[in-house]
């Protein structure tokens, strides 16, 4: 089961929220709001809200068709950020020679879908680590022989 939040006109530049973005795709929705929480950039605060917002859609959704969802297994499937349109203000920036430059205030889309399903470069990561440990165990009790 997917569900979506999208919110628009998010005061802030798409490059930094980005930064933000990118420490929570493919994680747990439980991990992804604690890192959210404990960090120190500004654009993480609406991508908290847009996260809770995918999260009651997805419970939302859950009730509509009478299924049993639990939060805790749901994965940030998708989370991307886009540019919006940029507003030009009044104010006037110096700028070389005599000029001067109009001051923009950048705005950006941020869209996050959540799931059921692990995104499949977590169950890959996954794989990986599991093979690592048999390995690991493999050789350990080779050495003890």
């Amino acid at each position: 089961m997917n569900a979506r939040a999208i919110t628009k006109y998010a005061q802030g530049s798409p490059q930094k929220a980005r930064l933000v973005v990118d420490t929570i795709r493919g994680k747990r929705v439980p991990e992804a709001l604690a890192i959210l929480h404990f960090t120190k950039k500004r654009a993480a605060a609406t991508i908290e809200k847009t996260l809770r917002s995918a999260v009651a859609n997805a419970s939302y959704q859950a009730d509509e068709k009478n299924v049993t969802i639990d939060v805790d297994e749901l994965y940030v499937a998708k989370a991307m950020v886009d540019l919006g349109p940029t507003k030009f203000r009044r104010r006037r920036r110096p700028a070389p020679m005599g000029r001067a430059y109009s001051e923009r205030r950048w705005r950006s889309h941020i869209t996050i879908e959540v799931s059921t399903d692990k995104p499949r470069a977590v169950a890959e990561r996954d794989e990986r680590k599991a093979r690592f440990a048999d390995k690991k165990k493999s050789a350990a009790a080779g050495s003890k022989e």
